[in-house]
């Protein structure tokens, strides 16, 4: 990498579980209006002539609609958490990392059930790799992606990562070295997407749930889950939207939500096909296949549902690409 060079990587917004998949699915998410939904972290090499201002190694500058979520302490940021995980990485293998300035724009609101700290540490640490002319590639980066992201929720899930990083939706297996696949999708379903503003910590939305369940509820569980899949693969989508209800975890988290049973009640009245919460909440998604109800649908949510300044609503589709990376080239 040279000093006039600098990769700016985006990762989408994801939504996990879907109701019928807890820490089993999850899907990168694009709003229809062309609009990012989601964090970039740039990362440019540092010139012999600057100090990083942490550990003399990296420089982080934040940003964004959400910057003030952050915590103030830098070494308390995911982004310096990925410098650090990436300079053990290459300090295994002899070699040093290079001292970086790292931009953060934090677009995504933190505790809010759209793949946050996912998006903040797939975006972290594609720059990084790319500012290291991509020498972990995939399979190095992903699992750096899983250990930062358990740091955060407690443990390792891959459903929100392996969707903002690779796109589409993902099923996770972590079987047999493998940690996700690619499943077909409906992408003439409309995601409305809504955020209330308020925060549900994932620890939090994890503790409520119970510790045993019902062997009945297990098996509805599998079931569906499995119909789920074979409905996606043989393109019924009256079958997969008839399966995304859940036993799991929405029984419990559905008391965190304010307002959620009213919008399911909504929705229900413009013939979603489903509604429920996104990953830990506090966002919750309805599916439409006619973009006018969707339209209704976000109306109700931004009239009666949002509970301050910083929630939002999104009309969204399934985002095929997942992460990206731009090169930069910065004036001399």
């Amino acid at each position: 990498m040279t000093t006039n060079v600098a990769y700016k990587a985006y990762a989408p917004a994801s939504s996990a579980n879907l109701s019928v998949g807890f820490d089993l699915l999850g899907i990168a998410v694009r709003p229809i209006d062309g609009s990012p939904l989601g964090d970039f972290v740039t990362a440019r090499e540092l010139r012999p002539e600057e100090v990083g201002q942490i550990d003399g190694k990296v420089t982080l500058l934040n940003s964004g609609r959400f910057v003030n979520k952050l915590p103030l302490n830098p070494k308390e940021n995911i982004v310096y958490d990925a410098y650090v995980l990436y300079e053990q990485y290459l300090a295994q293998r002899g070699l040093k990392a290079k001292r970086l300035e790292l931009k953060l724009e934090k677009n995504l609101p933190v505790c809010s059930g759209l793949g946050s700290s996912a998006s903040s540490v797939v975006a972290a640490v594609q720059a990084i790799d790319a500012a290291h002319d991509n020498f972990f590639g995939q399979e190095g980066c992903l699992e750096m992606m899983g250990k930062l992201e358990g740091k955060i929720s407690g443990s390792i899930h891959y459903d929100n990562v392996a969707p903002c990083y690779f796109g589409g939706m993902q099923f996770i297996i972590n079987e047999n070295g493998r940690i996700s696949e690619s499943i077909p999708y409906f992408d003439n379903w409309y995601w409305v997407l809504c955020f209330p503003g308020i925060k549900v910590s994932t620890a939090e939305a994890r503790a409520i749930l119970p510790a045993q369940y019902l062997r009945q509820d297990v098996i509805t569980y599998g079931r569906r889950i499995g119909a789920f899949m074979h409905a996606c693969h043989v393109h019924d989508e009256g079958l997969a939207s008839a399966c995304l209800v859940d036993v799991i975890a929405e029984p419990y988290r559905a008391a965190l939500i304010p307002g959620f049973a009213e919008a399911r009640l909504f929705g229900q009245a413009l013939s979603a096909m489903a509604t429920g919460i996104s990953g830990s909440g506090s966002t919750i998604f309805s599916i439409f296949t006619d973009l006018h109800a969707a339209q209704k649908m976000k109306e109700y949510l931004e009239r009666s549902f949002i509970a301050n300044e910083d929630g939002f609503c999104h009309i969204c589709k399934v985002d095929p690409h997942g992460a990206t990376v731009e090169t930069i080239t910065l004036a001399p």
